[in-house]
């Protein structure tokens, strides 16, 4: 019998790849020389998908658009009011034609006396169309919920401890308020100026705290607007910062501004209350 050969046959073992601190950034540096490469040869690809032109097609929220039978009113009085607000294309101007950022101009009111004249007597003819019953106390307004909308603090305003009035409104007071928070966000973007939130000062007040304020407060009267839900008043002299610290003149110059556009687009009545130091707003 011949000799029998034995030949050996090595079969590789399964290793497992580890990942490693060295591996994961051999890994990292590859990929990223890679898409290096990639921006180098193709640098279409980090262009923008959108234009100049999309920038700029956000619509202005404090604009309403008139109705088309609105448009057709010839009345110069109406034309003249809306052209004192709105921009000539009725869009806000983010960006020139070349792409630039365009800078925003603070302008103010020429006078706020002038600006926000409306007194006690108009404001509560308007509050009436709005009001709901003069509620009697705190208990009256526990039970008057239905009616009644809460206003607590929000991305936009803050309302300071109440002594003297309770968070609530008519709802579209409340949405007027809203509306105030927002566009004042809005001014402060564009303007490149750090946000800022507004502080409410004063809302809805009962009958027993206008009795109790008009002890030392001469100027607060017996029927108040506060009484029916559809008034509030709005610092000028006090904010809350959110980023860092703004000079209260010139919070004021851009918060006279929305309320100036609000007014002359019809949404409420302002009067400019020196002693207050705050604007006193009805809603229309």
């Amino acid at each position: 019998m011949g000799d029998i050969f034995f030949v050996p046959i090595f079969v590789p073992m399964k290793t497992k790849w580890k990942i490693t601190k060295n591996n994961f950034l051999i890994g990292f540096m590859a990929t990223t020389a890679f898409l290096a490469v990639v921006r180098l040869i193709f640098p279409s690809v980090v262009k923008p998908s959108y234009t100049v032109k999309e920038k700029t097609s956000l619509r202005d929220t404090t604009h309403i658009q008139p109705s088309f039978s609105e448009r057709k009113e010839s009345s110069e009085e109406i034309k003249a009011t809306a052209q004192s607000f709105a921009p000539s294309n009725g869009l806000t101007q983010f960006f020139d034609a070349n792409g630039k950022e365009i800078k925003h101009r603070i302008i103010g009111v020429v006078n706020y006396d002038e600006s926000f004249p409306d007194s006690q007597h108009v404001q509560l003819e308007s509050a009436m169309k709005y009001a709901v019953k003069a509620v009697i106390n705190r208990e009256d307004a526990e039970l008057r919920k239905k009616e009644l909308v809460y206003i607590g603090s929000n991305p936009f305003y803050d309302v300071k401890r109440l002594s003297s009035s309770i968070p609530y409104l008519v709802p579209t007071a409340s949405i007027l308020l809203q509306d105030i928070g927002r566009n004042f966000f809005d001014s402060l973007q564009v303007k490149n100026i750090p946000l800022t939130k507004l502080l409410v000062t004063s809302v809805l007040r009962t009958k027993e705290d206008v009795e109790k304020l008009r002890r030392y407060n001469h100027n607060a009267t017996e029927n108040s607007c506060h009484l029916y839900g559809t008034t509030f008043d709005i610092a000028y002299n006090k904010y809350s910062p959110i980023t860092r610290q703004v000079r209260d003149d010139t919070l004021k110059w851009v918060l006279s501004e929305v309320l100036n556009d609000l007014r002359k687009q019809g949404r409420c009545h302002i009067k400019y209350e020196k002693k207050q130091g705050c604007f006193h707003i009805t809603v229309r």
